[in-house]
Formats: C-alpha cells, structure tokens, sequence
C-alpha cells in the first residue's frame, strides 16, 4: 500500500497528505480508499458490495482515460451509451453502476472530504457530480431540469424531420435554389440527432470521418462516426471521440446525401462533410438558426434547441439499446 493509502487510512485529511501524494494515481487511490473506510465505518455495507462499487469506479476510470477532477457529465452519457449499445447490459445493470458512480462523486465533491480544495489547489479543478437525472438512467422516466436541454420526444423528433424533409419539396416545387441546402440541412439535423452530437461538433465534420466498426460489418464504412471537435476543458484540446452507428435509417441518409447531393455544391472538393454555396463550411448558427426556423413554423415548444436532439439520442438509445428509435420512413417506433 502506497504512503498516501497508509495515512488515509489513519483519517486524516486529504490536505495533511499532499506533501506525500507522488502522482494523479496516488490520489485517485486516496480518494477511493476514503470513500471505502467511509462506507466500512457505518457498517451497513457488505465487503462485496464495496468491492463491486470500488470496481465500478475504476472502471469508469479507464473508460474515460481522466480523473474524477477530470470527468463530466458527457463522459456518463458515452459509458451509459456504451454498457447498453456495445456491450449490451442490461438496464438493471447500468442503474447500478450509475449509482455507484453518483455515490462515489458525492463523496468527493463534499467539502468536509478535503477534496474539492486539494484538487483545485493541485490541478486547478475540483471534481464535481457528474451524475444527474438527464444523464442516467433516471431521466428515462422523467426529466427536470433545463428546458433547452430536455430531450425531444419520439414524436417531436419525427415532426421535426418530416418537416425538414418537406421543405426540399417546397423548395423545388418554387423553383427556389436553396432546394440543395434544404437536402443538407435536413440531413445534418438526422445526424445530430442519430450519432448525438453538438452543432459545433456537427460543423467539423469531414467526409472521412465515418469509418468502419467491427459491431456493425453491414454498415461498411459508415459503422463509426469519428468526432474530432468534441467540447473543450479548460486548458485543454477539444475532446475526441468514436460514436458507434445504431441507426441504420440514418446511416442511409448520409449514404444518400454524399451520393447525389454534396458533389452539386462548388465546394464539393474540400473535406467539409457540409459544405456552403459560397464555398465554406456550414456553421454552427446557420444550424442553429435552421432549427428554429423549422422548431417555430412548427409550433414545438420554442425552448427546444439543437441540443435537445442530442439528449434525446441518450435517452433513445438507452431505452431502445442498438434499435432505432425513429424511422423516417415508418414513422415512429
């Protein structure tokens, strides 16, 4: 046992350790060796039960490459999408190692632990809950919280899309040039909505960013989608990512659209997945503009944002596991 687990042990305070702590590790296994004893000191809890909730830790841990001073929500959402999709457990399961999650991130953030303080003092950051009701399973039975990041439902999702796909119509039958950014815009807001991203994250993609995934061989190489603009930390690079495909409709859609309608735009030679008619690359206002065009002439409540797509991808996914959760084509699943 390392010197800073040996004076854990002995109760006292994380700040009375940090002249010992040697690395992030030592105090990761400091952090965890006090929310044990903690636990052990009620007695009200099996040693099996703080060997599982100690595993779970870690292996969230792993999962995200951070440290708990490091974690945010979003890496909750990419775990829980990754136990139900990939690996395919059970709700049951994934609930509970949410909670072990949430109890562990309950421990380190009280200011009583020492934690909060040592971190900020030491990294910059002090760790936070990064378990809440929009992104556990919790929030597939309600959600409170912010509305304009509530998750759109199955049927608004299918309004929506059915109403991006109807202006091309309109579009054409006017005689409009815009029939081409229509066809664009409808299937970047598919895309947004079917691998979960943001319209930040949406604007950066290339068209080489889809790649294979050995969980989904009938995609070819639209089996991942690979995110290179994820959200900033403070001080640090955009996170990365792979999202794995698990709408195949959407997968379609793209097919479609890299087929017989990106080559008409003059810009079709850049890697921009979604080109400009001026030769850009689409932005994150003009999507987010588009969308509350389409949200208004529709009704939707006005709080609703792009982002709500993406919570809705969370949501979907974890209830449906790897099925699609609306079909275009078929309507509402």
């Amino acid at each position: 046992m390392s010197d800073v687990l040996s004076v854990a042990s002995t109760r006292r305070t994380p700040r009375d350790e940090i002249t010992l702590t040697r690395s992030e590790d030592d105090v990761f296994d400091a952090m965890l060796e006090g929310w044990l004893w903690q636990q052990r000191s009620t007695g009200r809890f099996q040693a099996s039960t703080l060997v599982f909730r100690e595993q779970i830790v870690r292996r969230f841990a792993r999962f995200t490459g951070a440290y708990p001073w490091q974690w945010s929500p979003e890496h909750v959402d990419r775990w829980g999408i990754h136990l139900t999709v990939e690996l395919r457990r059970a709700q049951s399961t994934v609930r509970g190692y949410q909670a072990a999650l949430r109890f562990f991130c309950g421990y380190v953030i009280e200011s009583r632990s020492g934690w909060p303080a040592l971190c900020q003092a030491r990294f910059g950051r002090a760790p936070e809950q990064v378990c809440h009701e929009w992104n556990t399973d919790a929030h597939l039975v309600d959600y409170h919280g912010d509305p304009g990041r509530r998750p759109m439902t199955r049927e608004e999702i299918q309004r929506f899309l059915d109403h991006a796909d109807g202006q091309v119509d309109v579009a054409l039958r006017r005689g409009h040039k815009g029939a081409l950014a229509c066809y664009r815009d409808a299937t970047v807001f598919k895309v947004l909505y079917a691998w979960g991203l943001r319209c930040s994250e949406a604007s950066a993609l290339d068209v080489t960013d889809f790649h294979p995934h050995e969980g989904a061989p009938e995609l070819d190489r639209f089996g991942s989608l690979y995110v290179r603009a994820g959200k900033r930390a403070k001080g640090l690079p955009p996170r990365r990512r792979t999202v794995v495909s698990v709408m195949p409709w959407a997968v379609e859609a793209v097919q479609d659209y890299l087929v017989h309608i990106r080559p008409r735009f003059r810009a079709a030679h850049q890697p921009a997945l979604w080109p400009t008619e001026r030769r850009g690359r689409l932005g994150t206002k003009e999507i987010e503009g588009r969308f509350a065009a389409y949200r208004d002439a529709l009704g939707l409540d006005k709080a609703l944002t792009p982002h709500c797509l993406r919570s809705a991808y969370t949501v979907h996914v974890l209830e449906d596991g790897a099925r699609s959760s609306v079909d275009p084509q078929s309507g509402v699943t």
